[in-house]
């Protein structure tokens, strides 16, 4: 076998084949002495078909199975061989066999790139100390009340208003017809003034009262967060139900105790203090994160495989959908596609690449291992964050080794940027002021 390796990039290679013509004929003269056993032909006996017989009713099939066969062999044999790490699928577009002659096909691959030693040490980082106010726990306890407010029935007799909860049936229709979009929905409990559907819709209502019907036109807007509604015209019969108000709890020990887990006000203040400056460590670690990586690319310079791109970005997409059907988001409806959400994303996808190649480099410059209290201890860090038994954790990952590979990896990365932060001019400052502002906010 000759393999020749056209290098197109320092990550893309093309690999040329030529598979000699003996071991091809080898190949298809073993493919149908071996069919010749099997195939069942009528007018001959098991075993006693021609060979042209079998090349007539089978052809198709053998050489497909042949040119499998030998792509797969002299393919992993060239990786070996050329010591080439590749990520991603091959590209192959292989060509048809032919009975006599070599057998010539491309492979292009992709490969990791080479990334000379690098300085990590003595970079000026600043570390932006972060802590929660008063105000933020006010603003998590007004929320809470909000999540715990009841809707109840008005007791005056009065018309909707602004701020009212109102229960209704409605139905949209165009040119006289019922909308798919807008179709029947009953017992809807809209907020007027919100805009929920779009504001027009809650003015027309403003002023009915309890089961009062109303007919109205509703133009939407040509920036609607449904595609199918931008700018269409579309007239709604709405009944009104009850009318109601929100009825806030009063902020103390009982609202704590409705929440399950605390006997008092103060238990729960210092719950939401806890999380609060624990979501501001990890910003703050974030923060230090972004300003090491930026002085890393800025220093250093390589090409990124499409291929780890293409899989970084399939994870983010993956999760973002995940995310969207957790919370009951259309994305359609937001008028967002998967090529939308590629593009959108594909930057956070190289830069993400980016990241986990400079630190895979650091580990190796290093020599970076794990302890086996390094990983005992992540261990445990897991157990308590997801209140699990520490041999739960420890007996899933030593029944799934990919797993328990990602996670090593993912601590080895964990240590070599506490490595670079060790190693750095750390300046522990104040948050900005608009920080702060946004914050109280």
């Amino acid at each position: 076998m000759k393999v020749t390796v056209e290098d197109v990039s320092s990550v893309k290679k093309v690999l040329h084949f030529e598979i000699p013509e003996d071991k091809v004929v080898a190949e298809l003269n073993e493919a149908y002495k071996t069919l010749k056993k099997t195939a069942k032909i009528k007018g001959f006996r098991p075993g006693k078909a021609p060979r042209n017989v079998l090349e007539r009713m089978f052809k198709k099939d053998v050489h497909a199975d042949v040119t499998s066969r030998l792509m797969q062999e002299s393919f992993v044999e060239a990786i070996r061989e050329n010591k080439l790490n590749i990520v991603g699928n091959p590209q192959i577009d292989p060509p048809e066999l032919q009975a006599t002659g070599p057998y010539r096909y491309d492979a292009t691959v992709e490969i990791p790139p080479v990334i000379d030693d690098f300085d990590f040490k003595g970079l000026s980082l600043e570390k932006t100390i972060y802590k929660a106010s008063d105000g933020e726990v006010d603003g998590q306890l007004a929320m809470l009340q909000k999540n715990l407010a009841e809707k109840k029935p008005i007791d005056e007799d009065r018309a909707l208003q602004a701020d009212d909860f109102a229960l209704i049936d409605y139905e949209g229709f165009k040119d006289g017809q019922p909308f798919e979009e807008t179709a029947k929905t009953e017992n809807y409990t809209l907020k007027i003034g919100t805009g929920q559907i779009t504001p027009d819709f809650d003015t027309a209502l403003i002023g009915a009262k309890k089961g009062e019907a109303r007919e109205f036109a509703v133009t939407f807007p040509e920036d609607y967060f449904n595609e199918k509604l931008k700018g269409l015209e579309i007239n709604f019969t709405a009944t009104i139900g009850d009318i109601m108000k929100e009825v806030l709890p009063a902020i103390d020990d009982e609202l704590a105790k409705k929440l399950g887990q605390f006997q008092s006000l103060d238990e729960l203040k210092a719950k939401i203090l806890e999380n609060l400056e624990s979501g501001y460590t990890k910003r703050s670690e974030q923060e230090l994160n972004e300003q090491i990586f930026k002085a890393l690319i800025d220093k250093t310079e390589f090409e990124l495989p499409e291929a780890m791109v293409n899989i970084e970005l399939e994870g983010i997409l993956n999760e973002a959908t995940q995310s969207f059907q957790q919370h009951g988001v259309d994305m359609e409806q937001l008028g967002m596609t998967p090529d939308s959400l590629k593009e959108k994303y594909r930057e956070t996808a190289e830069n993400q690449v980016r990241r986990h190649l400079l630190l895979n480099k650091l580990v190796e410059q290093e020599s970076l291992e794990l302890t086996d209290d390094d990983l005992e201890n992540a261990f445990q860090e897991m157990a308590d964050t997801y209140n699990q038994p520490l041999e739960g954790i420890k007996g899933f990952y030593s029944q799934n080794q990919e797993k328990l590979d990602i996670f090593k990896h993912t601590l080895l990365e964990k240590n070599a940027l506490k490595l670079i932060i060790d190693s750095s001019d750390v300046t522990e400052v104040e948050p900005k002021t608009e920080e702060k502002d946004a914050a109280e906010a």
